[in-house]
C-alpha cells in the first residue's frame, strides 16, 4: 500500500484481465492511470482461456497479440461431439480459407496466467500507468470534477478525473451504483484445470495431439478440452447441474455427483474423467443484462458490467472488447463523462446480447433425449466452413475497434 497517490486522470479498480486491458487501453490513449487492485500481487486464478478472432483483435489493439501469441495455441477445429455415443456432432475449420476470409485474426487457446502476465508485463512498462496492490475500495464519492476513492488499508484518498470498476462479478461498485444483489447461479458447476500433456495416454493422447477444442455435449454436463501454453498443458472443464444445489450452502456440486453425472459417458470422456483437476469447484454464475453502464465519472467494465456464463466462451473476450472501445472512446473525447457514454453507447447492446445468448446456448448444449438428437440432426448437416450463427459473435462492432 503506498504511503500517498498521485492524481491520475484515471482510476481503475481490478487487476484482473478487464481492469489490466482497460489501464493499457487508457494509457495508449494518452490518460495518466492509477490501477489499484486489493490482493496484495497481481494473479489470476483459473486455467484455459478461449480467444475468438474478436479478442485476437482486441488484443492487437492493445499492442499484445505477438507477447500472447507465444505461449498460445492456434486450434485447427473446434469439434462438438455426443458425450453419451462418442459420435462427432459438427465442427469447424480453423485453418480454412474461409475462417481467414472471414476473420483476418486467429482463434487463440491460451492458459489464463499467461494472458493476465502479458497484460500485466505491458501495463508496468507503460510509463503513464501506476499499479497498487493491497488496496481494498470502500467507498467512492464523486462530483461534478472528480472522483474519491477511500481504501480499508489506509487513510490516504485516491483523488482521479474518472473511474473505472473492473472489480469482477461481485463488484462492490457494481453493488453500490446498480444495487442488483448477488449474482445468479446457475445451478452449474465446473471442475477445471490444466495437467502436463505428456500424461496422457491412449484415446486421450490422441485426441491431445490433434490440438483441437474438443466440446462433449450431454444431457445437463459437458466436457471441454484443449492444449495450452505452446502445447505443454492440456486444459479439460468438466461442468454439469446440480440436483442438490441449494442457495445457502455449498454443499452441493460435490466430485460424487461429478462421477455419478458422468458414469453413463463414452469411454473417451471416461478417460479423461479421473485427470479433471478436483482442487477447487467452481459454481457458475451471471446476471441480467442492465440498462446502465455509466454514472456520471464511474464506469463498469467486463464482469462487473456483462458477467456471463462461460457457454461461448466470451467472457474474457468481451472484456477485451470493452477495453479497447474505451480506449478509442477516451481519444475521441477529452471528458472523461463523455467518453464513457460513448464507451457504452458502443457497447451495451452487443454484450448484453452475448450474455443472454450464453445462456441459450448453454442451453441448447445439455439438451436431453429428444432434444439432443434433432440437435445432432440438425448440426450433423451443418459444413465446417460455415461461420454464419456464430460470425456476429466473432466479429465485434465497426466502431468498437480501430481498423488492423
Amino acid at each position: 500500500m503506498p504511503s500517498s497517490f498521485t492524481s491520475p486522470q484515471l482510476a481503475v479498480v481490478g487487476g484482473g484481465i478487464g481492469g489490466l486491458a482497460a489501464a493499457l487501453a487508457a494509457a495508449r490513449a494518452g490518460r495518466q492511470v492509477t490501477l489499484v487492485e486489493r490482493a496484495a500481487e497481481f494473479g489470476e486464478i483459473g486455467a484455459g482461456l478461449q480467444l475468438a478472432p474478436n479478442a485476437s483483435l482486441a488484443l492487437e489493439e492493445l499492442g499484445v497479440l505477438a507477447e500472447v501469441r507465444q505461449t498460445a495455441v492456434v486450434p485447427p477445429r473446434l469439434v462438438m461431439m455426443d458425450a453419451l455415443n462418442g459420435d462427432r456432432i459438427t465442427e469447424l475449420d480453423l485453418h480454412s480459407e474461409a475462417f481467414r476470409e472471414r476473420f483476418r485474426h486467429p482463434y487463440l487457446v491460451t492458459h489464463r496466467t499467461d494472458l493476465h502476465a502479458a497484460l500485466l508485463t505491458a501495463c508496468r512498462t507503460h510509463p503513464a500507468i501506476t499499479l497498487h496492490t493491497g488496496c481494498t475500495v470502500v467507498r467512492v464519492e464523486q462530483d461534478g470534477s472528480g472522483v474519491r476513492l477511500h481504501f480499508a488499508e489506509t487513510t490516504e484518498v485516491l483523488e482521479a478525473d474518472a473511474m473505472v470498476a473492473a472489480d469482477g462479478l461481485r463488484s462492490v461498485l457494481r453493488q453500490a451504483l446498480v444495487g442488483d444483489g448477488d449474482p445468479v447461479c446457475s445451478r452449474y458447476v465446473a471442475f477445471r484445470g490444466a495437467l502436463p500433456t505428456d500424461r496422457m495416454t491412449g484415446r486421450m493422447s490422441e485426441i491431445a495431439a490433434s490440438e483441437a477444442v474438443m466440446v462433449w455435449a450431454g444431457p445437463r454436463m459437458h466436457l471441454v478440452q484443449y492444449p495450452v501454453r505452446r502445447g505443454e498443458l492440456y486444459n479439460q472443464v468438466a461442468v454439469f447441474e446440480s440436483d442438490h444445489y441449494r442457495p445457502d450452502s455449498d454443499d452441493w456440486g460435490t466430485e460424487a455427483e461429478l462421477e455419478e453425472r458422468f458414469a453413463g459417458t463414452c469411454p473417451a470422456v471416461r478417460a479423461a474423467l479421473p485427470l479433471v483437476s478436483r482442487d477447487r469447484r467452481w459454481p457458475l454464475f451471471d446476471r441480467a443484462p442492465v440498462d446502465t453502464w455509466v454514472y456520471g465519472r464511474i464506469a463498469l467494465l467486463g464482469d462487473a458490467a456483462h458477467p456471463m456464463l462461460q457457454y461461448l466462451a466470451q467472457g474474457a473476450c468481451q472484456a477485451l472488447e470493452d477495453a479497447v472501445a474505451l480506449g478509442r472512446a477516451l481519444v475521441e473525447s477529452a471528458d472523461a463523462a463523455d467518453a464513457f457514454a460513448s464507451y457504452a453507447e458502443r457497447r451495451q447492446a452487443r454484450a448484453s446480447l452475448i450474455q443472454t445468448t450464453a445462456r441459450s446456448f448453454g442451453e441448447l448444449c445439455h439438451l436431453e433425449g429428444m432434444g439432443a438428437a434433432v440437435r445432432n440432426a440438425l448440426l450433423a448437416t451443418r459444413s465446417s466452413h460455415d461461420f454464419d450463427d456464430i460470425s456476429w459473435v466473432w466479429t465485434p462492432a465497426p466502431d468498437t475497434v480501430s481498423a488492423a
